[in-house]
């Protein structure tokens, strides 16, 4: 199942698919934090920033739904859900790198001109 958001971005060009499946609150923060390998829902929370549960749980189901995370419920008591990168999602590893390089490097350069 493709979102229509997704169909409409494959009418356009790559790069419109990449900011729709990539795109809005978080999302890039979630992928890079969870490079490192699986994670539960509140850790990944914890790691992401301050971002309500609401929108954490709005964007895993996005990525999920775009094939980029994958959920995975044990049959515990208590329940545990973990997320992770699929194996599309793991492709996103260097384009996630260099974002965050030159995020730091912009970042930095703003930081000297003011």
């Amino acid at each position: 199942m493709t979102r229509k958001a997704v169909e409409t971005a494959m009418q356009v060009c790559p790069v419109e698919i990449a900011v729709v499946v990539l795109g809005g609150a978080w999302k890039l923060t979630i992928v890079k934090n969870l490079i490192g390998g699986p994670c539960r829902f509140g850790e990944l929370g914890r790691r992401v920033g301050p971002i309500s549960a609401r929108v954490l749980t709005r964007q895993l189901r996005e990525l999920e739904t775009d094939g980029i995370v994958s959920r995975t419920v044990f049959a515990e008591v208590p329940p545990r859900v973990e997320y992770e990168l699929t194996e599309l999602g793991r492709t996103l590893e260097v384009a996630v790198a260099w974002l965050d390089e030159w995020g730091k490097a912009y970042s930095s350069k703003v930081v000297s001109r003011t």
